[in-house]
């Protein structure tokens, strides 16, 4: 497939976003197209990302002073001190704003490279190059940042939009089916959140999806890119519209953070039992009919996505999970405020549960 160009256009800042096969070979093309300048260049690699891949990134770069900070990639590093890291450099090498900050890497590497980007001198120029799926189809666009406490995930960060995006599909191939799944959840949340005839493309199409069949995989990615283009160039901010994107990830994060972000579950694995948790209450309150919730369990099961939450948490937890979620960024009450679902591609916004119920909910996944 030839290059695809998206243009998001937020207020007070554009920026493009390219995907397509090969693109690392282009990078002083891309800059130039998108009038990206700069003397310095701080690069900000996860350190999983392969020497070759690196190799052709450096070779394709403009002749500028390049420093290179190799950065390993987990939940728990998601954190201040690595930001900080980030920053003495800046500041040790003499960065100004009018200089550059290139993260390459999955979402982890974005949003804590994001964060810096956004309080260095109040804000310098940042490119986001995604290495994951889940990356190219979220996290790389929007402008969210952030770092991880105590207090939960996500919990401290800024919004910052970047100055230009490039998701190249050839990262991908370089990736274990484990990491290919978990973007998959986040195609799947959008389909499910504004888009039924696309929910309907991937029921056809995952398995090609999962196993990066051209065009499919190009497909998914712009599809996703295009609805949460659409979502951002409305409410950057999430004062409102933009919390539908947070559909399943409530419940996502609060199981994150209860394991303390041990590899035992990923990001893209627990928003996959976070979609499926949240359909189903959805179900249980009356909102989404029992036919529109089997076509989404049946989905998940069908390509053997995770769906059993007492498989990866025991219930001696429950209470640290209800815990998390009471203290969930987007409430603004004592009671949790879930994202639901009426129908495939129809969201509800602003319900708000008394903690009890969401305790007797999840009692009953984490038994049965």
């Amino acid at each position: 497939m030839n290059t695809i160009k998206l243009q998001i256009n937020t207020s007070d800042h554009r920026y493009p976003v390219f995907i397509g096969s090969g693109l690392i070979t282009k990078l002083s093309k891309l800059l130039n197209s998108s009038s990206i300048k700069f003397t310095k260049c701080l690069l900000v690699i996860d350190s999983k990302v392969p020497k070759t891949l690196i190799n052709k990134i450096l070779k394709s770069l403009p002749k500028k002073q390049t420093i290179i900070h190799m950065f390993n990639a987990n939940e728990l590093n998601k954190n201040q001190l690595s930001v900080n890291k980030i920053l003495t450099i800046l500041l040790k090498k003499n960065f100004h704003r009018n200089d550059c900050l290139i993260s390459i890497g999955g979402g982890i590497t974005g949003d804590v490279s994001g964060f810096a980007s956004s309080i260095f001198k109040r804000g310098i120029k940042f490119i986001n190059v995604p290495t994951t799926l889940l990356a190219q189809v979220d996290s790389s666009i929007g402008g969210k940042t952030g770092i991880n406490s105590i207090h939960g995930k996500n919990s401290i960060g800024s919004f910052y939009q970047p100055s230009l995006v490039i998701s190249d599909i050839n990262f991908l191939k370089t990736l274990p089916k484990r990491e290919i799944i978990c973007g998959y959840g986040e195609i799947l949340k959008h389909s499910l959140i504004a888009n039924k005839k696309f929910f309907l493309f991937l029921n056809k199409n995952a398995t090609k999806i999962l196993n990066l069949k051209s065009p499919f995989i190009e497909k998914s990615i712009h599809q996703s890119c295009l609805i949460k283009k659409r979502i951002i160039e409305i409410d950057e901010k999430e004062k409102n519209l933009r919390k539908i994107l947070n559909f399943g990830h409530t419940f996502a994060h609060a199981y994150e953070a209860t394991l303390q972000y041990s590899k035992k579950l990923n990001h893209g694995e627990a928003v996959i039992l976070g979609i499926m948790n949240a359909s189903k209450f959805s179900l249980k309150n009356n909102l989404l009919s029992k036919d529109e919730f089997e076509l989404i369990k049946n989905h998940l099961i069908q390509f053997k996505l995770p769906i059993k939450l007492r498989k990866k948490i025991s219930s001696s937890k429950l209470n640290n999970i209800v815990s998390f979620m009471k203290k969930d960024k987007k409430n603004n009450t004592k009671k949790i405020n879930l994202v639901l679902l009426k129908k495939i591609g129809q969201p509800i916004l602003n319900l708000n549960f008394e903690n009890k119920k969401i305790h007797s909910f999840l009692k009953g996944e984490l038994i049965n």
